[in-house]
C-alpha cells in the first residue's frame, strides 16, 4: 500500500479559547485537557474598530490568532480551516427564511466560509494568496496539504488559521466529538529544525479512538502542544499519521 509524506517546520504559533489564552495555560491544557469555560471573548485590538464589529464569536477567535501568529507580516499567504464555518449565522438566516423574514445581506456575507479571511486581507490591505477550505473529519489535514503546496510553489512562509465552535443545538445528535470554541494558528516554513511529518495511506480498517473525545483539531493542537510522539486518525477510508523526529 503507497503511502504519502510532507514534512514542515513550525516557525510560530498561537492558541484562543475561552479561558486559555497564555502560552502556559495551553500546555497545562495540553497535558490535561478540560474543556473550556463558557465566556470569553477575544479583544482583537490589531483589527481596525469598524471591522472589528463585523465579526461575530467565531471570527474574532480566528482573526486573533491569525494577528498574533503573524506578526505584522505583509504579503503572506494563509490558510483558513473550519470544519464547520459558521453555521450559526446559517441557521439564523434559514430561520429568517421559514419565517418569510428578509434577510440582512451582512448577515449572509459574513455567513460564507471565506469571511474571517476576507476580513484579514481587507484589515491588513494585503493582497497574497488566501484559501478558506473545510473538508470534513479530515480538514485541518487537507489545509496542511494545501499550505504545503503553497510553501513548494516557492513561498517562503505560510500561515495556517483553524477554528471552530460548538454547533448550534439542532445539530446535537449528528456530532461525532464534543465541539467546542477554539483557534489556532501556525507559521509553517519549509521543514528545517524540529520537522513535523504528515503521512497518508489508503484503509479500510475500523476507525482509531485516539482523540479522547477532544474535537480533530484540537487533537491536533495538542499532539503539536505536548510533544507526542505521533497521532493517528482513521477515517472515510484514509489513514493519517502525524509525527515529529525523535
Amino acid at each position: 500500500m503507497s503511502t504519502a509524506r510532507l514534512s514542515f517546520s513550525i516557525a510560530s504559533h498561537a492558541a484562543w479559547a475561552p479561558g486559555v489564552e497564555s502560552a502556559a495555560a495551553w500546555q497545562a491544557w495540553a497535558q490535561a485537557p478540560h474543556p473550556f469555560a463558557a465566556q470569553g471573548e477575544p479583544k482583537l485590538a490589531e483589527m481596525p474598530p469598524m471591522l472589528r464589529r463585523r465579526a461575530g464569536f467565531l471570527g474574532k477567535m480566528a482573526l486573533q490568532v491569525a494577528y498574533q501568529c503573524s506578526d505584522g507580516r505583509r504579503d503572506l499567504p494563509t490558510v483558513f480551516c473550519s470544519r464547520h464555518g459558521e453555521v450559526a449565522r446559517a441557521v439564523e438566516l434559514i430561520d429568517a427564511l421559514v419565517r418569510a423574514e428578509p434577510l440582512s445581506p451582512t448577515a449572509f456575507g459574513l455567513a460564507v466560509h471565506n469571511a474571517s479571511a476576507g476580513l484579514f486581507s481587507i484589515a491588513r490591505a494585503d493582497q497574497a494568496n488566501t484559501l478558506a477550505l473545510a473538508a470534513g473529519a479530515s480538514s485541518v489535514e487537507h489545509a496542511v496539504l494545501e499550505a504545503c503546496s503553497l510553501l513548494a510553489d516557492g513561498n517562503t512562509e505560510v500561515l495556517l488559521v483553524v477554528y471552530d465552535d460548538s454547533l448550534p443545538a439542532i445539530f446535537s445528535e449528528f456530532q461525532d466529538c464534543q465541539e467546542q470554541p477554539h483557534a489556532w494558528a501556525w507559521l509553517m516554513v519549509a521543514a528545517a529544525e524540529q520537522p513535523v511529518h504528515l503521512e497518508w495511506s489508503a484503509c479500510s480498517s475500523a476507525p482509531l479512538a485516539v482523540t479522547q473525545g477532544l474535537p480533530v483539531s484540537l487533537a491536533i493542537l495538542q499532539f503539536q502542544l505536548s510533544g507526542a510522539a505521533s497521532l493517528e486518525r482513521q477515517l472515510d477510508g484514509r489513514c493519517w499519521r502525524w509525527s515529529r523526529d525523535a
